[in-house]
């Protein structure tokens, strides 16, 4: 099979830029996924995303691991990815973030020109249907469907009070004029008509309308191996089912592991590290799979006193199954909420100029990703650095293109993140005992005596990833791995378009932003 582009993987970026560039009747797409079609009860029903993201079972999930990390007292960190069309937009909490208009700024800085604020507001109005309207800062025709938690929890106006309560201001929204405060977030959420209430993925948004097109070839359930090559052209895909063929480009959409995986697996990579697996050199590219960045999560949870936060316990499961029916009926009611619904953008200082902590407030206890289970009701709320400092590195294991990458976050491998995080965790506890959520306050969980000390033991016990990798094979300067249009240096025909192209960690959650990115690429490509 021969198309003009070939896409490996059909996440946030893949299944963005297949419904884009296969609006052109004249090209042909052919996109690569592992995973199934991504539209699945357990994906268009937000409240589901309980039953995915803790990868027990492994449902829609790579449910990946870390190496060991050392800051974290040796313990290893778990990285769930979606694993359907949608990618980890079909298991996230759906959150509509695109970080601090001074984060793109930043990568324009740092080489990857025409990436400042300016240049991608476009396409994020463009990509954006936003419930609330259309103004300078929103767009309302996009695909991806964007609005408010419909009904979200009586707890979560709570926390804002409470944040109010220490002296934070109130904002209705995240991604408008300024980004710090209180409040509730918007979510990707089909808001009308048939599937009201069912999660808004990429694929979702862009591609499952869309399989009809006879110029588009989705095939689920197999995954890339390598990149083929003519000279230094790629030219093609090797996957489980066998090859498929790119007339003018293929293109890496496969995430900040496994899209720098398949490029060490086809020979373009850091040297020394490829002839160590006996794979030949194509290109000597020390930057691929560095520069590795996430949000160390740190999560503080109690008991709820009220049984009108989520709970494991019988009278929870008869609440949860009532809202699954009226769900089923409506689009309504708690079943339509991803729980993680309160939101906070926090200076650590009044000295900055933009929030570095951000906060997830949720609706129920979330320990160990879900894995660990308490049988009670409850509620939690997450705190992360926003900008780490530290940085770390995707590996090969070996050259099993079915192995997973070697995945070193190199969390808190920098103390100035674990002094931020130590700060943000003082102001969520203020938050949490605050007067607003006393109705609900019962036991905390992982109770410790106050000090700085046991804060940072805590933390080093606990706190992991809130799922926001990026930046393994960066776009920027003649020392990045690829250009700012996000093609690969070194050789011809091979592109990237993931969240593993962004030079710097934005300042929020990384879905919105890179659907942004795919849909400012599509319009590169479409205009050549």
């Amino acid at each position: 099979m021969e198309f003009d582009y070939v896409i490996v993987g059909g996440g946030s970026g893949g299944a963005t830029l297949a419904g884009r560039l296969s609006e052109d009747p004249k090209t042909t797409v052919c996109l690569l996924e592992a995973g199934g079609k991504g539209d699945g009860l357990l994906i268009r029903a937000p409240a589901m995303v309980a039953a995915m993201v803790s990868g027990r079972p492994k449902i829609n999930n790579w449910a990946l691991k870390t190496t060991p990390q050392p800051e974290l007292n040796g313990r290893r960190g778990f990285q769930p990815r979606g694993r359907a069309l949608g990618g980890s937009s079909a298991i996230n909490a759906m959150l509509y973030v695109r970080g601090h208009r001074k984060d793109y700024d930043e990568w324009a800085a740092l080489g990857a020109e025409g990436w400042g604020w300016d240049d991608v507001l476009p396409y994020f109005l463009k990509a954006e249907g936003n419930a609330r309207g259309a103004d300078g800062l929103h767009g309302t025709d996009g695909p991806l469907q964007v609005g408010d938690i419909s009904e979200p929890h009586a707890i979560s106006p709570a926390f804002v009070e409470a944040g109010k309560q220490c002296q934070h201001p109130e904002n209705h929204d995240f991604n408008g004029p300024t980004q710090e405060g209180v409040g509730l977030y918007q979510v990707t959420q089909f808001r009308d008509g048939p599937k009201r209430g069912e999660r808004c993925s990429a694929a979702a948004a862009y591609l499952l309308p869309h399989l009809n097109r006879p110029n588009l070839q989705v095939i689920t359930g197999t995954q890339a191996h390598r990149v083929l090559f003519d000279g230094p052209r790629a030219i093609g895909v090797t996957h489980d089912k066998g090859e498929v063929r790119a007339r003018r480009e293929v293109i890496l959409s496969a995430g900040a592991f496994q899209s720098p995986q398949l490029l060490m697996l086809s020979g373009i990579g850091p040297g020394d590290h490829l002839r160590s697996h006996g794979i030949e050199v194509r290109h000597d590219s020390p930057q691929v799979g560095q520069n590795l960045q996430d949000h160390l999560d740190h999560v503080i949870s109690y008991h709820s006193l009220r049984p009108d936060t989520v709970g494991l316990t019988p009278r929870g499961f008869f609440n949860m199954a009532k809202a699954g029916v009226r769900w089923a009926r409506t689009g309504q009611g708690l079943f339509a909420t991803p729980f993680a619904e309160g939101a906070g953008f926090l200076r650590s200082d009044p000295g900055l100029e933009r929030p570095d902590l951000q906060l997830h407030f949720v609706a129920g206890i979330v320990d160990q990703h879900m894995r660990k289970l308490h049988f009670r009701f409850g509620y939690s709320c997450h705190v992360c650095v926003l900008r780490p400092h530290s940085r770390g590195q995707v590996t090969l294991k070996s050259t099993d293109p079915r192995a997973t990458p070697r995945i070193d976050p190199g969390f808190l491998s920098d103390g100035r993140d674990l002094d931020l995080l130590v700060k943000g965790a003082r102001m969520t506890e203020a938050i949490m005992e605050a007067p607003a959520l006393a109705p609900w306050r019962g036991k905390r969980l992982y109770p410790h005596d106050g000090t700085d000390d046991a804060i940072r033991e805590d933390i080093r016990n606990r706190a992991d990833t809130i799922y926001h990798p990026v930046g393994t094979v960066r776009m920027g300067g003649s020392d990045a791995p690829c250009d700012p249009q996000g093609q690969v240096r070194g050789v011809d025909g091979l592109r990237v378009v993931d969240a593993s192209l962004m030079p710097r960690l934005i300042g929020g959650n990384t879905n919105a932003p890179t659907i942004m990115m795919a849909e400012k690429i599509s319009a590169m490509m479409r205009a050549n």
